[in-house]
């Protein structure tokens, strides 16, 4: 039964690009996920408002109220909720440092975790060429995203009558692209450089809907991932100690992966 579930308690969660607003929105896991997972300190790393897709066709069911609805809860209850901006939710950076209904919307912030180790947390978008120099390519590339997704959809009706598990059409076919023109990778080194500018241990961003925590060059990368394809988040434990789970089924049959392992994190930790 769902209720044998145990809700876990970290001191922070990092989520990001749940797309509120997009019909691809995994509402239903993330409810779930927020239902069993407790914080100190939420930091939202941006893209959790679809502006892009609301201006060109409005999309919000009850899911997306009840999402928004939990946040403010969480906050009402003594929540930390501090709002990072993304490409798709930049109308909140004309409000850095305001509140609305408790949560804090910031630009980026440098972050300590339990154990000492600061981390630059941002979107990550101003990295990301195509939208920082091109942004009718930018706004075109949304929308082959959106075919991707209606495609997605269909095979995961067909595949969930025919009771295969979900898997994700969108995911798979960005990931393919991306890795033709090395994007992934040229990503991670900018921001990387980013957090070496700022003195930083690591780095904490989303955009690019690919959830990663490894070491590069001396600083820890980390990627929230996504609650489009992958329903990811980053936890951090009492110790400091980082974990990325993974919640794409309901509480019932949640299947939950942590990656790495803990002992990879300690030992990067140790280093």
């Amino acid at each position: 039964m769902a209720d044998a579930i145990e809700t876990r308690h970290f001191r922070t969660l990092f989520i990001s690009d749940v797309h509120l607003g997009s019909k691809a929105a995994r509402t239903d896991f993330l409810l779930d996920f927020l239902r069993y997972h407790e914080a100190e300190t939420i930091v939202l790393v941006g893209d959790i408002v679809d502006g892009w897709r609301l201006k060109r066709s409005w999309n919000w069911p009850q899911g997306c109220n009840d999402v928004v609805q939990k946040l403010l809860r969480k906050a009402r209850k003594g929540t930390r909720i501090v709002y990072i901006p993304g490409n798709h939710d930049e109308f909140l950076r004309d409000f850095p440092g305001m509140h609305f209904g408790g949560i804090e919307v910031a630009d980026r912030m440098i972050y300590e975790m339990a154990d000492g180790r600061k981390y630059l947390v941002l979107h990550g978008d101003e990295f990301d060429v195509v939208v920082r120099n091109a942004r009718l390519l930018a706004y075109l590339g949304d929308w082959a995203y959106d075919a991707a997704i209606a495609i997605n959809v269909g095979l995961a009706a067909v595949r969930r009558r025919i009771g295969l598990p979900y898997w994700s059409f969108s995911a798979w076919a960005k990931l393919q692209v991306k890795h033709a023109v090395n994007f992934i990778g040229e990503f991670q080194k900018v921001v990387v450089d980013e957090a070496r500018r700022n003195n930083v241990d690591g780095i904490i961003c989303g955009h690019i809907h690919h959830a990663v925590m490894e070491d590069i060059d001396g600083i820890h990368y980390v990627n929230t991932g996504d609650w489009v394809e992958s329903c990811t988040a980053i936890a951090e434990h009492r110790d400091g100690t980082l974990e990325l789970i993974s919640w794409q089924k309901i509480a019932k049959t949640a299947e939950i992966t942590t990656l790495p392992a803990p002992e990879t994190i300690r030992g990067m930790q140790a280093a």
